[in-house]
């Protein structure tokens, strides 16, 4: 048997922009990804603090240092740049696995900098 465990989470991130027109997906600084362990096409969840939508989507790299966090295609009908977002990735591991294994957690802050 496995359980779906939190592997990584980036916690208050800032939606920087938004793009409807794309096939879709979420743009991410690949430096905020290496720091959380979230592999480039991985599948997200993203909750957003501000509306209360929840929707899965793949993940794709954007440039490292830029801070961008862009939603993009038809995710981007429901949330807006400016929002605040948790993206969560998931791991399924036996329950062995599971009671010694630690998520990576990234909070940030206004800029998606790391504070914590």
């Amino acid at each position: 048997m496995f359980v779906k465990i939190l592997k990584s989470k980036l916690h208050r991130a800032r939606v920087t922009e938004t793009k409807v027109n794309y096939p879709g997906s979420i743009a991410i600084d690949s430096a905020l990804m290496d720091a959380v362990g979230i592999l480039p096409y991985e599948l997200v969840l993203v909750a957003d603090l501000n509306n209360g939508s929840r929707l899965e989507t793949y993940v794709v790299p954007a440039q490292a240092g830029s801070g961008k966090v862009t939603v993009l295609g038809a995710a981007a009908q429901l949330i807006e740049p400016e929002d605040i977002v948790i993206i969560m990735s998931f791991a399924l591991l036996t329950p062995e696995e599971a009671e010694q294994f630690k998520p990576k957690v990234a909070v940030l802050d206004e800029n998606n900098k790391i504070t914590a």
